[in-house]
């Protein structure tokens, strides 16, 4: 009856050439979980714009308490796609934390996140910082805390920042952020998943929507999180956000969507379908210059997305972040939705993910470069995603330009200047990325005990 219904409103649609061309998918009733933070903008605009029903799909968008309940909804069936963090299908499907094999043909963002510190632990670094108009010079290195972490150790106090989960991009980056500044973010192992063995710098899980208030609270001294989280500790006057993943590193890529290799196996024209409206979602968001935004902004702020005050969201989505208080520069790429093949699922990008969780031990062993390749095709989907595109642009929904048909699935590799420590990255070679990091596991270096091996 549904379909019936949809056949019917499509004759009258595609007269007007504003009607994607249906494929025969398998389900079209489907649940999909996020979790409140603006890069989840892709289903919401597919939902509220109705690119999802123009594929004769009725979805349901659901936020999720966590990320983990997020993971086992979609591993369970109760959902059949999610908002996820980049690391959820690769940990999944290598089987650290729980074992399922979860696929993305769609990648939601690049950027999007910063690291906040509260106004207490910024007053002590500002010292450091060097200033130019009396405003501090950016990006601001994580040299400029490790005196301020020093000062806590000597005094028998541990230093506690938090991110979003084990296998976040959050995790990563702040790990990163603080391994260029020549502190300690801790290693994992087998017997220890806490990831604070030898720790300068002691990382705990808060989601997303309480890292403010547990950084006011004092258990937390800062974190690294995605929007509107930074921003919100701006306006309630609690901490000072001091560097953007965009400056970290350059247009590194975000969230996915993911599925189950099941479904999608079960479902392919659906997973299709799927990734044909999220990538016009994607499109609206960024064409002619964001002027979509604010449009989205108010979108985000309703109270079953985001939920919070289209004010601070706004801080963020329109080419702006504030920094301190009153210090608002031009950021224009720190969200990006489809621009510089933003959606793409790159191997590339799982290839960097994996090499974190090697770094710090959630891989424990060494690997060679052919499983991380492996592992990513396993994960990346970009052959559906390909096809979606192919669909759009044959119903003159997109632009035959916007997609990289020709690409390996790896991209060049990240110069050096786009790099916070300045090291490249080439995600063809992994192991030689991995020797290449002062901090961090190589080789066949493992973690036993308190010690690194090997």
């Amino acid at each position: 009856m549904r379909k019936a219904l949809l056949l019917a409103l499509s004759t009258t649609a595609l007269s007007s050439g504003a009607f994607a061309e249906m494929l025969d998918v398998e389900k079209d009733e489907l649940k999909f979980g996020f979790i409140k933070l603006t890069d989840m903008a892709p289903l919401a605009v597919a939902y509220e714009n109705g690119y999802f029903e123009d594929e004769g799909l009725f979805v349901t968008l659901e936020a999720q308490a966590n990320w983990k309940v997020l993971l086992d909804g979609v591993i369970g069936g109760q959902l059949d796609g999610a908002h996820m963090l980049a690391g959820q299908p690769l940990a999944a499907t290598i089987g650290y934390g729980t074992e399922a094999h979860i696929v993305t043909p769609f990648s939601m963002d690049l950027n999007g996140n910063g690291i906040t510190v509260s106004n207490e632990i910024w007053e002590q670094m500002k010292e450091y910082v060097p200033e130019e108009n009396g405003k501090p010079v950016h990006p601001i290195s994580a040299e400029a805390l490790a005196p301020v972490v020093k000062k806590y150790q000597s005094q028998g106090k541990p230093f506690n920042m938090g991110m979003v989960f084990p296998v976040s991009t959050h995790n990563y980056e702040l790990r990163y952020w603080l391994a260029a500044g020549g502190l300690q973010p801790g290693y994992y192992s087998p017997q220890d998943v806490t990831g604070q063995i030898g720790a300068d710098v002691l990382l705990s899980v808060t989601p997303p929507p309480q890292m403010p208030a547990t950084m006011e609270a004092g258990t937390i001294y800062g974190y690294c999180v995605g929007e509107p989280w930074n921003q919100q500790a701006v306006f309630k006057g609690i901490g000072v956000p001091v560097i953007t993943d965009y400056e970290l590193w350059k247009n590194n890529p975000e969230k996915v969507f993911g599925m189950s290799a099941s479904f999608v196996e079960e479902n392919p024209n659906t997973a299709i379908a799927v990734t044909k409206a999220l990538i016009r979602a994607a499109i609206w968001l960024d064409e002619n210059d964001n002027a979509n935004r604010m449009e989205a902004v108010e979108l985000l702020s309703r109270p079953e997305y985001v939920g919070a005050d289209a004010d601070v969201i706004a801080n963020s989505m329109t080419g702006t972040f504030e920094y301190e208080k009153g210090d608002k520069r031009e950021v224009p790429d720190f969200n990006v939705f489809f621009r510089y093949n933003a959606t793409y699922p790159f191997y590339s990008d799982a290839v960097w993910y994996l090499t974190q969780m090697r770094r710090w031990g959630q891989i424990a062993e060494a690997k060679p470069d052919s499983w991380y390749d492996e592992i990513a095709k396993s994960v990346y989907k970009p052959e559906i995603y390909l096809e979606a595109a192919r669909h759009l642009v044959e119903e003159g929904l997109a632009n035959e330009a916007d997609f990289p048909w020709d690409s390996d699935g790896y991209k060049e590799p990240t110069p050096a200047a786009d790099v916070i420590d300045g090291i490249p990255y080439d995600g063809r070679q992994p192991n030689a990325y991995l020797e290449s990091l002062p901090i961090g596991l190589k080789g066949d270096q493992t973690v036993v005990g308190n010690e690194v091996k090997g």
